[in-house]
């Protein structure tokens, strides 16, 4: 039987088969992806093959090819991956500017994350409602001018207040998207007020370190009410960093489409616009054509992507 895996537990597998029933499931055989070593070789909103041992457990044996995944380096700093989710529409960000500060540089690494792995990507910034400072504001309006300029949609909302909230649910109605961002940012709200019968655990935002705390523990898919059909969330636990996986140092700049698009004017195809001579890019860098923030995180995985940077998984 076949059916959508909707939530890893790390150990087992629930898989919704295509007639509604749940079934726990392990892994039979070696999945791998692309000979990437992952450490969860089956995803949720991965379609699967189930052989049934019983009513209710059973055993992965395949994997129906993937339209697209979002994955991140994991946590260990070895060259193993964690595939956040597979086979989705789009992936939502969600992010805060105070309380706690999510900073560019984990945002422009998710969004070259989703451009490689072909993953429409939504900023979400929540929590508007603590910015109440003029200066704050313009803040707000700076960072959305830089994302929208480079051709991202950005939602800003307040999941306590419910400001901006219609804007999002349009944005999700008859898609999957992932939702992902740091702990502390008000996925697990922002999800509770699109399905209030869940009760999503909160959890308040260090008051010593203004970071959040894990509430989520493992992925999981869940359908949004009074919505057209095909309207499901993808939750997931909350990261603190996002580390690149096997990017070509030479094809970084594909991930940043407003890089991209200068690149065309290099003297050299192969420029890693960072010391050539002749770069189109450096260039619109300088004439505030390419924000400096977004320079600096291309930097970054750049610097992710030199050999040897991490320890080898295996």
């Amino acid at each position: 039987m076949t059916g959508l895996v909707i939530k890893n537990t790390g150990s087992n597998y629930l898989v919704r088969t295509d007639d509604r029933k749940l079934i726990t499931c392990k892994i039979k055989g070696n999945f791998r992806l692309k000979g990437i070593r992952t450490t969860n070789p089956v995803a949720v909103g991965d379609k699967v093959t189930v052989a049934a041992t019983d009513e209710e457990t059973g055993y992965i044996t395949a994997i129906t090819p993937r339209k697209n995944y979002i994955i991140r380096r994991a946590s260990n700093l070895s060259k193993q991956a964690h595939i956040l989710a597979a086979n989705l529409d789009q992936v939502c960000l969600v992010v805060t500017l105070f309380h706690p500060t999510t900073s560019t540089t984990f945002i422009d690494r998710f969004l070259a994350t989703a451009e490689a792995y072909r993953v429409p990507a939504v900023i979400v910034i929540n929590k508007i409602d603590l910015l109440v400072e003029d200066d704050d504001r313009e803040y707000l309006s700076a960072v959305k001018y830089l994302y929208e300029s480079i051709g991202y949609p950005v939602i800003t909302l307040s999941a306590k207040t419910g400001e901006g909230l219609d804007r999002l649910k349009d944005c999700l109605n008859g898609k999957i998207t992932l939702f992902s961002g740091n702990s502390g940012v008000g996925k697990s709200t922002l999800i509770n007020d699109l399905i209030p019968t869940l009760n999503l655990a909160t959890a308040e935002i260090s008051a010593s370190h203004d970071t959040g705390m894990h509430t989520t523990t493992f992925s999981e898919i869940f359908e949004v009410p009074g919505m057209s059909p095909d309207t499901y969330i993808i939750d997931t636990p909350g990261v603190k960093g996002f580390g690149t996986l096997e990017f070509d140092r030479h094809e970084v700049s594909h991930f940043f489409p407003e890089i991209f698009k200068y690149s065309s004017g290099c003297r050299y195809g192969d420029c890693t616009h960072t010391h050539e001579p002749g770069c189109a890019v450096r260039e619109a860098l300088d004439e505030n054509l390419i924000s400096q923030s977004r320079y600096t995180s291309y930097l970054s995985i750049l610097d992710d992507a030199e050999e040897d940077k991490y320890r080898k998984g295996f």
